[in-house]
């Protein structure tokens, strides 16, 4: 049984893609003095998927300000980073899914499509130091943050497929509650609810 994903990584991961200052303080004062973990640093480098370089580089900057130098060390990657993993991937968290997935990126810009499989998937989300079930419940955190209810559906469902348990959905959830506009929480905690089964 995998360990839980820690309510502080769900949070961390917010208060980047928002840019909460605040919340990257208490993130900091609760770290302690000393480097970003191994798992604080990749929880940082898959932000940047969901809210751009600029706003990685801005939260990065403001934790080393608040007493929290950048990590300089990972875990190794669990499987090798390239294009085969990121497609491995892919194809776990959309399932049966990922064909039409794949069809509809190429529709919208094929050299995007491209990035997103090479770059997110093969580059980011395959990296080791976190498992695909901890990645899946940060993206579910970070899409209900930034209210895109369509990709928090997807990542919902591949949550699920990756390991994790409706509890383990909405206690990432509760664990950002106070750092997502309540509008958004509430869309949130429907799609949680109708794409887990327990709405």
């Amino acid at each position: 049984m995998p360990s839980p994903l820690p309510p502080s990584l769900c949070r961390l991961a917010v208060a980047v893609v928002r840019f909460l200052p605040h919340a990257l303080d208490e993130f900091a004062a609760g770290a302690g003095p000393g480097p970003l973990t191994a798992e604080a640093r990749e929880v940082v480098i898959q932000c940047h998927l969901f809210c751009g370089f600029p706003r990685t580089i801005a939260a990065l900057d403001h934790l080393r300000s608040a007493g929290v130098p950048p990590g300089t060390g990972a875990a190794p990657p669990a499987a090798p980073r390239s294009p085969a993993a990121g497609s491995e991937l892919f194809d776990r968290i959309y399932g049966e899914s990922a064909p039409e997935v794949r069809a509809h990126l190429r529709s919208l810009d094929p050299d995007l499509a491209e990035l997103v499989a090479e770059h997110a998937y093969g580059a980011v989300l395959s990296r080791g130091g976190l498992d695909a079930r901890a990645r899946e419940l940060l993206a579910v955190v970070m899409l209900a943050a930034t209210g895109h209810d369509r990709q928090l559906a997807s990542h919902v469902r591949g949550a699920v497929r990756c390991g994790a348990t409706p509890t383990e959905i909405s206690d990432a959830l509760d664990a950002v509650e106070d750092l997502v506009s309540p509008e958004c929480m509430e869309r949130a905690r429907d799609v949680a609810a109708r794409f887990t089964g327990t709405g």
